[in-house]
Parts: structure tokens; sequence; C-alpha cells
């Protein structure tokens, strides 16, 4: 799961009082980085429209500025306007890497969103002209529009196995992702190359963000349903065996491929990488807790802004009617509460098809008790079986010493070693 609320992904975006005299859109953007760069943070939040000031408050936005590291550089600023709102992206670099900093104007010049998110990868470069395989643009259609993606297909004569990527937690691309590094671009070559066919698309919060303004969804409608289209449409692909299909989910996706499995007919087999086997609302502040940790004892406005979570995560787990923005990751109530009655390891338990779970021996967001979790519960499965990676990250990339969020900025690669078991358990009953 990647529901970190530090670095990788520091949300802050809210409907957003106080009115700042700026000259343009720009102009206030810059000035806010200018009071953050300066540790004025103050000063910033007295930029911020009240709803903003609620629910970001001084503390709080230091915090995060601070869990950034130190700022190298400013890129220029680029604008777009939507009604009364502009969006101000600037470039950032940090000492941990390269982020984009979004910045919500409203008409009166106030702050009414603030969003930092890892800087926009280059194109994912080309396969190799000799590789043992081709990829070609594959849509998963839907009910409300396709979901674009890539299809990695082995040459020579198929049908061939296939495996279908489900992503982790967030707006994922294709390739899930995240600073340099894209764990499903490696997966779905390294596989391709050894005859094995591969499907990874955009995930649907990606790629049509409106689907979710305004309303009530859970993780059905985020990633479960659309990953059962995937299946369907690879069933019915050109020189796919439709008698072998996959799923492959990592993190959240893979806590819920089990759950895709019950809902389709045409899973062969499931692959949970670095899967979750508790409630996501447990490892939230979890990570958190450890992330703040790894700099030393935890300020005092380090610990509000823990115990903002976790009055939020108790409001996610009763059963009032609460507004998403007074939730965790602000999403809404329903989709809390959804998935807090889902059980990955019972889904899986009862489940007929073989299983190959895979974790890292570094990984901070999945930790040991999940893997403790799995291994307890399937244990006594014929059809499971369970490979541990010590030196892997959540990523699947390898490192060394405790591991960090920082190293998802330093590019790698998923571990050939684990690309190949998957190719010997798939292969094995192909």
């Amino acid at each position: 799961m990647r529901a970190l609320t530090r670095w990788a992904s520091t949300l802050l975006m809210v409907c957003a009082s106080t009115i700042v005299h700026a000259a343009s859109p720009e102009q206030t953007a810059s000035a806010l980085l200018d009071h953050l760069q300066a540790d004025r943070t103050a000063a910033a939040e007295a930029m911020f429209t009240p709803e903003m000031a609620k629910a970001v408050p001084a503390a709080q936005l230091r915090s995060i500025w601070q869990s950034l590291g130190e700022l190298r550089e400013r890129g220029t600023a680029r604008s777009s306007t939507h009604e009364d709102m502009t969006l101000v992206v600037v470039p950032l670099t940090f000492a941990k890497g390269a982020l984009d900093a979004q910045i919500v104007v409203d008409a009166q010049q106030r702050v009414a969103g603030l969003m930092f998110k890892p800087a926009a990868a280059p194109a994912a470069p080309a396969p190799p002209a000799d590789a043992p395989y081709r990829e070609s643009s594959f849509e998963v259609p839907t009910a409300t529009g396709a979901l674009p993606g890539t299809l990695a297909m082995p040459t020579g004569r198929g049908p061939f196995p296939a495996v279908v990527l489900v992503h982790g937690s967030g707006p994922q691309d294709r390739d899930e992702t995240v600073g340099p590094n894209r764990p499903f671009l490696d997966v779905a070559r390294g596989l391709a190359a050894q005859g094995i066919a591969v499907l990874r698309y955009d995930k649907r919060t990606k790629v049509r963000p409106q689907d979710f303004v305004g309303r009530d969804f859970t993780m059905d409608d985020e990633t479960t349903d659309d990953a059962v289209a995937a299946i369907n449409a690879m069933a019915g692909a050109p020189g796919i065996d439709p008698g072998h299909l996959y799923v492959m989910g990592h993190s959240q996706g893979g806590m819920l491929a089990p759950r895709i499995a019950q809902r389709s007919d045409k899973v062969a087999g499931l692959i949970l990488w670095s899967a979750p086997a508790r409630s996501l609302l447990t490892l939230l502040p979890e990570q958190n807790r450890y992330l703040l940790g790894l700099r030393g004892q935890i300020s005092a406005e380090e610990q509000a802004f823990l115990d903002t979570l976790d009055a939020q995560i108790a409001a996610a787990r009763g059963t009032a009617d609460v507004p998403a923005k007074d939730l965790p990751l602000g999403l809404p109530a329903a989709y809390w509460r959804a998935f807090e009655e889902v059980d990955p390891v019972a889904d899986a338990r009862a489940l007929k098809q073989p299983i190959l779970l895979l974790q890292g021996g570094r990984d901070i967001q999945v930790i040991d008790t999940d893997w403790q979790l799995w291994k307890r519960g399937l244990s006594r499965q014929r059809s499971v079986t369970f490979r541990d990676y010590p030196s892997l990250n959540h990523l699947g990339i390898a490192g060394q010493g405790p591991g960090t969020l920082e190293e998802y900025a330093s590019p790698g690669h998923v571990l050939p070693q684990l690309i190949d078991d998957v190719a010997r358990w798939i292969k094995e009953r192909s």
C-alpha cells in the first residue's frame, strides 16, 4: 500500500479565506513557497482560505514541509485556469528528490489547495530492438469509458499464459511509477521475455478522477470492478490462453486480488506481492509513526499530526455521517467502511486457485506482521507458495539497512529473481 501521508504523495488538497494582495496567482504561489522556505509557516497559513487553514494548521504544514528535506531549486511556474480557480504548478528539487508543488489560487488570491506530488516521470524507454516480445496499446473497456493500457505480448506462437497487474493505492499509472522507478514496467517486460503476456493499465483514479468527485465510492469502484473488466478483456484477446489467466496484485492490489478472483470465473491463480493482511486504517498510523520516528524523537507538531490522524481514523471506523475532508486522505466514509469489511486472508483461504505470495524484508509499508498473518492463515493450504526476499523494499528493489521512504527517489529495478520466481510458478501451472 502506498497511502503514506508523507513525501511520495503528500496531499493537502481541500476546497477551501484571508485575502492576500498579489498581482497574479503565480505571485501568490511564489509568496507561499517563500514563506515555507523561510520557515514562516504562520504567514503561509495566513494566505489560506478558512477551510484550508482548518484542514492544514500551521504546525502540520511546517511538519510536512520539513519532511521534504532541503529545497535546492525552484523551477518555472506554469498555470491553468478553470472557472474562478487557477492551478499553479511549480517544479521543486529537494534533497530527497523532485516534486511538483500544485497550488490552487482562488479569485481573491487566496490559497485554496496545496499538493506536493512526485514530478512527472519521463516517457518509458522503448523495449530493446531484439526483445522477445512486443508492446501494443490495449484498452480496458468499462461502462464509463476505456482505461488505456499496454499489452506486452511474447513473440512466437501462442496462445500464451497471461497476467493482469493490479495497482497499489493512489492514482497510479500503468507502470506504477514512483519517482524514477517503474515496478510494473519491470515486471511486465521481465515476464513477457519469458513467454508470459502481461497487461498493465492506468488506474481509474489516475485517468478518470472525475468519476469520484462529489459522490461516495468504494474500493470496488476504484479497483476491483476494473480489474475484473481487464481479465474479461484479456480472456478474449488474440494469442491469449483464456484458461491460464493470472492476477498479480501489488500492495493494496494484492489485498484485493482474492476479492477480484471471487468476482471473476476466469482467474487461474493469484500472485500477492507485498499485500496487506490487516486493515488499511491500522497500517496508516503505523506507517506514519515509523517514518516520523526515523528522524529521531517525534516533535510536538508531529505528535499533533498523528493525533489528528488517529481522530480521523476513529471517525472513519464510527457510524456517524462525517464529510470526507475530516477523514484520512480525504476519502469518503463509504470507502473506509467498506474496506474495513475486507478480510484478505479469509478471502484467499476460501479460494481454490493456487496462490503465490511475495514479500520484501525491508518493506516499511507492509511489514513482517502482515507476512506472518498470511503464513499463519494459509500455511495449511497446499496450493499456496511463499517467497520472501530479505533485501527488497515495497517496490521489489534491493537495498541495505532499514527501509526508508527516501530510497523511493533513487532509481532501481525490481529484483530479477522475483520476476523469475513468478515466471517459473506460472509455467508450472500452464
